[in-house]
């Protein structure tokens, strides 16, 4: 068996050098079966990162459906399978009206592309708003959204993107989105004064990538309302925040009171097999349909559709939404019972399975903790605990597990980042 370092060797005469990898020590993976994953010598470790495994490291149910269709049939759209169609119906039925209408594609930088298209088709303009921490993908299009993927080299369409204040609600106060709201008007204002025009404003409706802010309920209707009045269109990324992520709501736009033009999703949809998608109006998707022509050989294969089908079933079979409800809430009151033992913990927040802790020197907001952030991070990955970091400051645990995560679980990790925060303290 070739070491760590032979295998990073090879990455890099194959793959290139400055291809991503997580932790000072690199994990060998070997196999995953639920919420834990092995490595190449044998060692267990606590998934508390992966949101891919939706339901789990090779969920049965989902390797059952990917091997039995495959064993049968797997071919494009453009001939006839109601593999497909089964699938999109009862996609668009977690829904509310008018979404239900769907195209699927490989990955979520697919749909987000798609989905800016749309919006031009709809709009006749080009304008995009999204925040200045966010990520959406890294087509030539989408990877402009997010600063820290812009290219250095590119297509020079930059232009046609703004970028807002992402929300804060650790530093800046606004409980109702107001001022979230001011920021978007703003730029609306600014495109269509410079003769861009506005065309949408792209989302994740629990701001995962920005540090999941607190948020009441509703708090995304006075953006949303903006956007409207300036016959703009509300794109909502659910690629991380759906699929009953959020707890209370099975997707988190619902949960934000707001109703999207089009909603794109990724990752966890296949639980790990390539298929990702898009879901929108039938009036969006007709002008979309007339103005582009657009066909992806692998999207909606029989194969993606019985393992979205398998997820599908498994999430509300198991009612796994209610288990990141629960998970969530204990998670938070854990959390927060750490926050009263250290000073460095300035911050807590959670969102259904999505929960963490926004780490600072002194208690004071102005000062991140971001390097220590990556110490608590690669500290529990030597404990077989693996999460890891975000927010704009990158000082914010990322806990995101596979939705079968469960109170067994949460102790075991608790208990580890109780003895990280308390071994790490002279560090700080």
């Amino acid at each position: 068996m070739q070491s760590n370092q032979d295998i990073i060797a090879r990455r890099e005469r194959l793959l290139g050098k400055n291809t991503s990898l997580f932790y000072q020590e690199p994990i060998h993976l070997v196999r995953g079966e639920g919420v834990w994953v092995w490595d190449a010598e044998g060692r267990k470790y606590l998934d508390c990162y992966n949101n891919v495994p939706h339901v789990g490291h090779c969920n049965p149910r989902v390797v059952e459906a990917i091997s039995r269709q495959a064993a049968t049939l797997n071919t494009h759209t453009r001939y006839l399978h109601e593999g497909i169609l089964d699938y999109v119906e009862r996609l668009t039925a977690t829904y509310d009206e008018p979404l239900k209408t769907a195209i699927l594609t490989c990955s979520g930088s697919e749909a987000n592309d798609i989905a800016l298209r749309m919006a031009e088709a709809m709009t006749g303009k080009r304008g995009i708003i999204a925040t200045d921490a966010t990520y959406h993908g890294n087509t030539t299009l989408v990877s402009h959204l997010s600063r820290s993927n812009v290219p250095e080299v590119g297509f020079g369409l930059g232009h046609y993107v703004r970028h807002v204040e992402a929300p804060d609600s650790y530093r800046i106060p606004d409980p109702d989105g107001q001022r979230f709201a001011a920021r978007v008007q703003q730029a609306i204002e600014e495109l269509e004064r410079d003769g861009t025009g506005f065309a949408a404003l792209l989302v994740c409706p629990l701001f995962l990538n920005e540090g999941f802010p607190a948020q009441a309920e509703g708090w995304l209707r006075p953006a949303a309302e903006a956007v409207r009045r300036a016959g703009g269109l509300l794109i909502c990324d659910e690629v991380q925040s759906g699929f009953a992520r959020s707890g209370s709501h099975f997707w988190a736009h619902q949960k934000q009171g707001v109703t999207p033009d089009v909603v794109t999703m990724g990752k966890p949809m296949g639980n790990g097999h390539p298929v990702a998608g898009l879901v929108t109006s039938p009036q969006i998707m007709a002008r979309f349909r007339k103005t582009f022509r657009y066909f992806n050989t692998f999207g909606g294969n029989p194969v993606s559709c019985a393992a979205a089908m398998a997820v599908l079933t498994e999430l509300q079979e198991k009612d796994l939404r209610q288990n990141a409800l629960k998970i969530g809430r204990l998670a938070h009151q854990r959390l927060s019972e750490l926050a009263g033992k250290y000073a460095v913990i300035g911050d807590v927040r959670q969102s259904g399975m999505v929960f963490g802790a926004e780490f600072v020197l002194g208690g004071d907001p102005e000062k991140p903790a971001t390097a220590y952030a990556d110490l608590v991070v690669n500290r529990l990955r030597q404990r077989g605990i693996l999460l890891s970091k975000l927010g704009a400051h990158k000082n914010t645990l990322k806990i995101r597990p596979p939705m079968p995560f469960a109170e067994e679980h949460l102790d075991l990790l608790m208990t580890e980042l109780d003895a990280v925060l308390q071994e790490t303290a002279a560090q700080i």
